[in-house]
């Protein structure tokens, strides 16, 4: 679930293949069982439930995953899933931002730190790196949902900041403490599902070169690959031939 838009792309495409898939869905079952556990189990009363729930149905989660997922954090005996944050630099000084969901601080730590160390990066400090994006809450449908003059009408009288039409789909950003007003509001004037999340936007992007390119997306691959890691967001900006080479 990786946060560079370009990126989340190719993980779609990448996203076909049974292991990734797996991986997905597994990764959406624990926020879901998070925010259940956290708020109430009912999805029209919990807003954050009720967006990990539209993500699973929009990546075809089956239905008795989810069900499972929300059953699950009525359970004594389950892991209790704390949300962590790291923040590192890759290549280039690449900026970097990792949101975890772990049930063992120390294990994932020394993990993210590996990888980061292994792929010629470092793991900082809080704040080392998240002041160089915007932390925002971000609303994604079909483009199909209407034109963009229409959509843009709409998520500005809801009190969106921004909107952009990204090949297929809209994106909508406000600011984290509205996302669940903006999209419910967005919601009740579209025929289309919406997914809703909290992202991290670069501020500004740092271009690299393919060779570099590709180092910075093996290493987010890795960390993307990890059990705990929920989220992975960079603020570098790829060659165009990249994409044509992995997609």
């Amino acid at each position: 679930m990786a946060g560079h838009s370009k990126f989340k792309n190719i993980q779609f495409r990448k996203g076909a293949q049974d292991k990734k898939r797996a991986k997905l869905f597994a990764k959406i079952s624990k926020e879901i069982t998070v925010a259940a556990k956290l708020g109430l189990p009912d999805p029209s009363a919990n807003p954050r439930l009720r967006s990990a729930i539209a993500l699973g149905r929009a990546q075809n989660m089956p239905k008795d995953n989810i069900e499972r997922a929300v059953k699950k954090s009525f359970d004594e005996n389950a892991e209790n899933y704390e949300e962590v944050r790291y923040e590192g630099f890759g290549t280039e000084g690449i900026g970097i931002i990792v949101e975890s969901l772990t049930d063992n601080r120390n294990r994932t730590a020394g993990d993210i730190r590996s990888i980061f160390s292994k792929h010629g990066g470092n793991l900082g400090e809080t704040g080392s790196v998240s002041f160089m994006f915007n932390h925002l809450g971000i609303i994604k449908f079909s483009s199909e949902a209407g034109s963009f003059e229409e959509i843009f009408e709409i998520a500005t009288d809801a009190g969106a900041l921004d909107c952009d039409i990204m090949e297929d789909s809209f994106e909508v950003s406000c600011s984290t403490g509205d996302l669940h007003q903006v999209a419910e509001i967005i919601e009740k004037n579209i025929k289309t599902p919406i997914t809703a999340q909290l992202s991290w936007k670069p501020s500004n992007q740092i271009p690299i070169n393919k060779e570099k390119g590709l180092k910075v997306l093996g290493m987010i691959d890795v960390l993307d690959d990890h059990d705990d890691v929920q989220e992975v967001f960079a603020n570098f900006d790829l060659p165009e031939e990249i994409f044509d080479e992995i997609s």
